[in-house]
């Protein structure tokens, strides 16, 4: 299986506007969101991803086809000039095969330095999820917080890849 994360590029904006659509159907559920009077979630955000440096847009592929993306920004709650997660989706097909831990190795191994990673306190799935792959990542060297304030109300994993050797 040939897992590959490829940045975005602008022409490419509308098909990751597609996957976010199903993203958010997704989380509708645990965080009653509810479409627009078109039908769309709309995600208003994603615009500044080709407009400002400090944010990265990528798209999965799975054996070329379309699997997934990976919002990385540098909005964080508790650390100055760390990265985040913003956005992270597997299509359901891919998910349960060690997709979404390959894809996230990849993107930490792509920037290396402070990380802040969040999931709202009633996205379980993707709190376990996060803690099994930055655990493996960072070989436990993680912290987490549960942060409840008017900023965010949920979990945060934090840690250093800093000194971490790139796999090739």
């Amino acid at each position: 299986m040939k897992i590959e994360v490829l940045k975005a590029i602008q022409q490419q904006k509308s098909v990751l506007c597609n996957l976010m659509e199903l993203y958010q159907y997704d989380l509708s559920e645990i965080e009653a969101k509810d479409v627009d009077a078109c039908g769309f979630f709309g995600y208003r955000y994603l615009d500044y991803y080709w407009t400002e440096p400090e944010r990265h847009p990528f798209l999965v592929k799975v054996d070329e086809k379309l699997a997934g993306f990976v919002l990385v920004n540098q909005h964080t709650y508790l650390h100055n000039n760390a990265r985040s997660i913003a956005e992270f989706f597997i299509l359901k097909r891919y998910r349960n095969q060690d997709i979404g831990e390959q894809v996230a190795t990849q993107i930490f191994d792509q920037f290396l330095g402070s990380w802040e990673v969040r999931q709202t306190a009633l996205n379980l799935g993707a709190q376990a999820f996060w803690r099994k792959v930055i655990s493996q990542y960072t070989n436990g060297a993680f912290d987490e917080v549960f942060l409840n304030d008017h900023r965010w109300h949920g979990q945060i994993q934090t840690f250093d890849n800093s000194k971490k050797l790139l796999r090739h």
